[in-house]
């Protein structure tokens, strides 16, 4: 049965609620890999090389109370993550974006914490679009105004990020009691409505169902500028509430994004090195995901911890992996030869 449906997917054909459904439940590794062997399928056919993003973190002074229970971002939340205060100045934003863009690496994301209205990242979007020529990223979540999103549009912000996480409603008051889920769809639609590409995903393993995973992807569907789905697998961080739940595991990993590529063809899939862990980072690849993001530069400026997970992935490690399985990487032209080992480096 799951090879009709796999089938009705690779002809773009609409697939049915019990039919995902039926995606999500599959356990055997025959059909996981005919799954995730479709996904890639349907990923080459559409998508010709692997984008890469790095990322600025802009600030962790939160200002959510009561915090997330999962954060290890915010200061103050878990030893393993960001746990001083942080607001970077102008000139340290700029030092990381040009070494960014020097690696060849197309895009950056500036993300940041709560309190500061947008403040942050329009000052992010004036650095990065007056300095270089990087595709960029805006993150704040709902930390945004008509205002902030109308200045954005203006400065040409490629995408703006504002995940949802889960839309179970309870779920989402459980884990993110200092904000509400109406405030986060208002900001998506916010995005959309100013004609900017909107970034939003799921964090896979928090406690949600597959119903709810194939009810988020239905919704999030429905925004008219989506154009990119950010799939995050739960890593638990010492000293936050959620420090002893479960991390995701790599196949509901993998099976979420296949399922996402399934459903959405062309869309730019996002996995950030750090969720999926840097070792993982292949893996992503063969579920058909397309964009890995926390990718970082030799050299990189700034001391920096991965959003979900302490650790990230560098372009080099990055660059084998994509190689390794015949792929190309998305890249500028004004490579630093110091990421062009001979063989490791296929760019388009």
């Amino acid at each position: 049965m799951i090879n009709k449906i796999l089938k009705k997917g690779l002809d773009g054909e609409y697939l049915e609620n019990n039919e995902i459904l039926e995606l999500f439940q599959a356990k055997s590794n025959d059909d996981l890999n005919n799954m995730f062997d479709t996904a890639v399928e349907i990923r080459n056919n559409n998508i010709n090389t692997i984008k890469l993003t790095s990322t600025v973190h802009m600030t962790n002074k939160c200002q959510v109370i009561p915090k997330c229970k999962y954060c290890g971002f915010a200061a103050g939340t878990s030893q393993e993550g960001y746990y001083n205060s942080f607001f970077k100045q102008d000139e340290e934003i700029l030092e990381a974006v040009l070494n960014i863009e020097k690696s060849g690496i197309p895009r950056v994301s500036c993300s940041g914490a709560h309190g500061f209205e947008g403040t942050h990242a329009l000052r992010a979007a004036q650095i990065v679009k007056e300095n270089t020529s990087l595709e960029l990223l805006i993150n704040v979540g709902s930390d945004l105004t008509e205002a902030v999103v109308e200045k954005l549009a203006e400065y040409k912000v490629d995408t703006v990020c504002c995940n949802l996480e889960t839309i179970n409603k309870k779920l989402f008051f459980y884990l993110k009691p200092g904000e509400t889920l109406k405030q986060r769809i208002d900001i998506c639609e916010m995005i959309s409505n100013a004609g900017i590409e909107l970034s939003s995903g799921i964090l896979i393993g928090l406690g949600e169902t597959y119903q709810d995973r194939i009810n988020h992807l239905k919704f999030i569907k429905d925004f008219e500028t989506l154009g990119e789905i950010p799939l995050m697998g739960f890593n638990p961080y010492k000293g936050t509430p959620m420090e002893h739940h479960p991390p995701c595991s790599l196949k509901e990993q993998m099976k979420t994004i296949a399922i996402t590529r399934i459903l959405f063809p062309e869309i730019r899939i996002t996995v950030p090195t750090p969720t999926i862990g840097p070792e993982n980072v292949k893996y992503s690849l063969m579920a058909g995901a397309d964009n890995l993001a926390t990718v970082i530069p030799e050299n990189y400026p700034h001391h920096l911890k991965g959003v979900g997970n302490p650790v990230f992935s560098n372009l080099r490690d990055v660059l084998a992996s994509i190689n390794e399985m015949g792929l190309k990487s998305q890249l500028n032209e004004n490579l630093n030869s110091n990421y062009c080992p001979g063989e490791i480096l296929q760019s388009e």
